[in-house]
């Protein structure tokens, strides 16, 4: 499980230190482990004072630790009611997000206005250097074939973004070349809190599929054994999606050659074996969690690793994806303030 707090600015606080070490993590469990005991110790203990209170005391400070349960359940409410908030915001934007990916993958050509913009460095050229300017993009642009809508929009995002560009393999960016868009699904009204990760593909040469899904799956109550841990939704759980990938274009398997001696002849034979492999699409297929909740670290560290990623894609890239394009959102995460672990 990972707490999740339903705002921008607490998790931006949190992921600018965090997202250093996740890729890490999934390779390493260790990693995990110790970030957990160093928080652990932040803590702090108990000073004993408690202790040494007299009983009528002490029963007047559980008075208070019940008054404290009711108001983990309070806000457990208050975060349903930000997430509704939230799905009745992302009505909102979808329109612009559907034209921002009609724009990338050339199904409509913004006019002129549309793409006027001034950027800071332009204020002070005088109108000579602005037409010289002018013409030599011009000339560049009748150089070159006219690319259609916005080439690698996707891919350049991933690339720009540390988290995502080191899950990046060399054979993945053909793959993502043909991603048009991301978008954000959240759970009907009424319905438990989730929100799901759409990956959409144009007609490619790897995989069938035009849509690779990732759904997240949310609780927003205080656990009855531990109410005081408390701190915003949790996402318990992820579920990833079948790639229909085209026979000998799967990029999450590699086959290897290895040599096997018969124990009886002594002869050598050449066997081969088909084995996982790095690739941004494991994405897709992270580890179930059992019924009882009880995971092996690897799996705890891929899913800890797998949160952080959902949740990030989901917050940032998605809303600012033009700003991972150009590089200026990357500027302002490096202005964020970072929390010393």
């Amino acid at each position: 499980r990972c707490s999740i707090p339903d705002s921008s600015f607490l998790f931006t606080v949190c992921f600018s230190s965090a997202r250093q070490l996740t890729v890490q993590m999934m390779q390493n469990p260790q990693i995990l482990a110790a970030l957990q005991e160093r928080l652990d110790g932040l803590n702090g203990s108990p000073s004993g004072y408690m202790e040494s209170l007299p009983k009528v005391v002490k029963r007047r400070v559980n008075a208070l630790k019940n008054l404290q349960v009711k108001c983990a359940h309070i806000e457990a409410k208050f975060y349903e009611e930000v997430h509704e908030l939230e799905r009745k915001y992302a009505a909102l934007y979808q329109p612009l997000f559907d034209k921002r990916s009609d724009i990338v993958k050339a199904a409509y050509e913004p006019t002129d206005e549309e793409c006027e913009w001034k950027a800071d460095e332009e204020e002070e050229l005088t109108d000579e250097m602005k037409e010289k300017a002018k013409l030599e993009e011009e000339k560049k642009d009748e150089e070159k074939e006219d690319p259609k809508g916005i080439p690698e929009f996707w891919l350049t995002v991933f690339k720009n973004v540390d988290l995502l560009s080191d899950m990046l393999q060399e054979h993945d960016e053909p793959i993502l070349k043909h991603l048009q868009d991301i978008k954000v699904k959240f759970s009907d009204p009424g319905q438990p809190m989730s929100f799901t990760l759409e990956f959409q593909f144009e007609p490619n040469d790897f995989f069938t599929n035009t849509v690779l899904t990732k759904t997240y799956k949310m609780r927003s109550e205080p656990d009855e054994n531990d109410p005081f841990s408390f701190d915003g939704p949790e996402i318990m759980s992820c579920t990833g999606c079948t790639i229909e990938w085209t026979k000998g274009k799967n990029v999450t398997l590699k086959t290897i050659k290895k040599k096997q001696k018969h124990k009886g002849r002594g002869t050598v034979r050449t066997v081969t074996k088909t084995v996982p492999n790095d690739s941004f699409f494991n994405f897709f297929t992270p580890p179930e969690v059992p019924e009882n909740g009880e995971l092996d670290e690897d799996s705890e560290a891929i899913l800890a690793a797998d949160f952080e990623i959902g949740h990030f894609i989901r917050e940032r890239i998605v809303p600012r994806a033009v700003l991972y394009f150009t590089g200026e959102a990357i500027e302002d995460d490096d202005d964020d303030v970072s929390v010393g672990i």
